[in-house]
C-alpha cells in the first residue's frame, strides 16, 4: 500500500509534470483594441516574448502609445515593452500575425469579426475578450464572431483580471477556452497554444474546452456586479453581498448548464473567480455603477457625467432576454434590470427579491413556501429610496 507522503510526493510531481510536450506559442499576434484590457494583454505577450501589433481607432493615440511607449489615459505611467507596436492600420496589424486576441466592447464584436473575416488570413485563430450576450440573437460573443467569420477557429478569454493590476505585473490567473483542435493532443491545440504565448512570470492561464461555460461567467457577473454595488451604496453591508454573490453564482450556473456548459467551469476563475473580484472592488466599473445608484445618484450622474461604458447595464437586458426565451428564472438580474432599464426603484426591485417565496437551496429538495414577513420587507425596503 502507499504511503500517504509517498501519494503526496507523486501527486506533486504529476501536478508540476502533467506532460512532456511543451505548447508552441503563436510567435506574432494583432491585439485589436487599444483600451485598458487590450493594452494590459499586448503588455502581457510582450512579456511573455511574443511580437505584438496593438490596434487602436485612433491614430493619435497610436502615435502617443508609440511614442511615449505609455497608453497613460488608460493605464498610467506603466511602460509598454518595446514588443509592442502600436499601430491605427488595420491591415498592417493583421499581416503575418499568427492569432488574434479581439478586446473590443461587446457592441462591435460583430463589426470587428466581419473586418477581420475579409482579411486573407483563413488559418489565423480570433480569441475573443469581449464579455456579454448581443442583443436581440441572444448569441454569446464567439458565436457572433462565428457568424461573421465562420471556419475561423474561434476562442475566449475571461477571468479575475482588473487591467490595471495585470499591466503592473501582479499574479494574476485567467482561462482560456477553445473546443477546436478536438482531433489532436491537448498541447496541439489552439487554446493551449495561445496559453502558452501569454504565459509569463505574472500571467498563468489555465484552459478549458467549456466555451458556454467560460462565456456565461463572464456575461452575468456584470450584473450581479452592479446589484452589490447598489445595496452596498445603499448602506448595507458583506452579509448582503454575500447573499448576492452566492445566489448569482447559482444563477450562472443554471444559465451555462442551459446552453451547454458545465457547472464546474463555473466555479471555476472565468465565473466564481470573476464574480468575487468584479462585485467586491470600486476598481470595478460595474460595481461603482451600482453604487452610485444605491447611493441615490441618477444614470446620467453615476460617473459625475463621464461616459463610462458599463457592460452590465446592457448585458442585464440581454442576459434577462435569454434567460427568459429559455424559461429560466433569474431574480438578481431581472432586479437590475428593473432598475436600470424599466426605472424601478431600487428599493422596491430589491423588495421584490428579497420578500419572494422561500426555497430548498439544493433543487433535489423539493421545498417552497410564501415569505412569512412578506408586507414587512416590502415596506422596509420600498422606503430605501426614493
Amino acid at each position: 500500500m502507499t504511503d500517504f507522503k509517498t501519494l503526496l510526493q507523486q501527486r506533486r510531481l504529476s501536478a508540476t509534470h502533467p506532460q512532456t510536450s511543451v505548447p508552441r506559442p503563436y510567435e506574432t499576434l494583432a491585439v485589436l483594441g487599444g483600451g485598458a484590457w487590450g493594452t494590459a494583454l499586448a503588455i502581457v505577450a510582450a512579456r511573455a516574448g511574443c511580437q505584438v501589433r496593438l490596434w487602436l481607432r485612433d491614430s493619435a493615440r497610436a502615435a502617443e502609445i508609440a511614442r511615449t511607449r505609455r497608453n497613460t489615459a488608460r493605464l498610467g505611467d506603466i511602460p509598454i515593452p518595446p514588443g509592442v507596436i502600436p499601430t491605427a492600420d488595420f491591415a498592417a496589424a493583421l499581416d503575418g500575425a499568427a492569432a488574434a486576441l479581439l478586446v473590443t466592447p461587446s457592441a462591435t464584436v460583430r463589426e470587428m469579426a466581419r473586418r477581420i473575416a475579409a482579411h486573407p488570413a483563413p488559418h489565423m485563430p480570433l480569441f475573443v475578450s469581449a464579455k456579454g450576450i448581443e442583443a436581440g440573437t441572444g448569441l454569446m460573443m464567439s458565436a457572433v464572431a462565428e457568424e461573421e467569420a465562420p471556419g475561423r477557429v474561434i476562442g475566449v478569454i475571461s477571468g479575475p483580471t482588473f487591467a490595471l493590476e495585470t499591466a503592473a505585473g501582479h499574479p494574476t490567473a485567467a482561462t482560456i477556452a477553445c473546443t477546436a483542435g478536438a482531433d489532436v493532443p491537448p498541447y496541439l491545440r489552439p487554446g493551449a497554444r495561445m496559453a502558452a504565448s501569454l504565459t509569463c512570470d505574472s500571467f498563468r492561464p489555465y484552459v478549458s474546452d467549456d466555451m458556454a461555460g467560460v462565456e456565461v461567467g463572464g456575461a452575468v457577473k456584470n450584473v450581479i456586479a452592479i446589484a452589490c454595488g447598489m445595496l452596498a451604496g445603499a448602506g448595507f453591508g458583506e452579509n448582503t453581498r454575500a447573499a448576492l454573490i452566492t445566489r448569482g453564482l447559482d444563477e450562472m450556473k443554471e444559465l451555462a448548464v442551459c446552453l451547454g456548459g458545465r457547472r464546474e467551469t463555473v466555479t471555476g476563475l472565468s465565473g466564481m473567480g470573476d464574480l468575487m473580484l468584479t462585485c467586491s472592488s470600486p476598481q470595478s466599473r460595474n460595481f461603482r455603477y451600482g453604487f452610485a445608484r444605491g447611493a441615490g445618484r441618477s444614470d446620467a450622474d453615476a460617473f459625475d457625467g463621464a461616459p463610462v461604458l458599463v457592460e452590465g447595464r446592457h448585458n442585464a437586458v440581454t442576459v434577462t432576454d435569454l434567460a427568459r426565451r429559455l424559461h429560466l428564472h433569474m431574480p438578481i438580474c431581472e432586479m437590475v434590470r428593473a432598475v436600470v432599464a424599466d426605472g424601478r426603484p431600487i428599493g422596491e426591485a430589491f423588495a421584490g427579491f428579497w420578500a419572494a417565496p422561500i426555497q430548498a437551496e439544493p433543487r433535489a429538495l423539493d421545498l417552497a413556501f410564501p415569505h412569512p414577513a412578506e408586507a414587512e420587507v416590502t415596506r422596509r425596503f420600498e422606503a430605501l429610496l426614493p
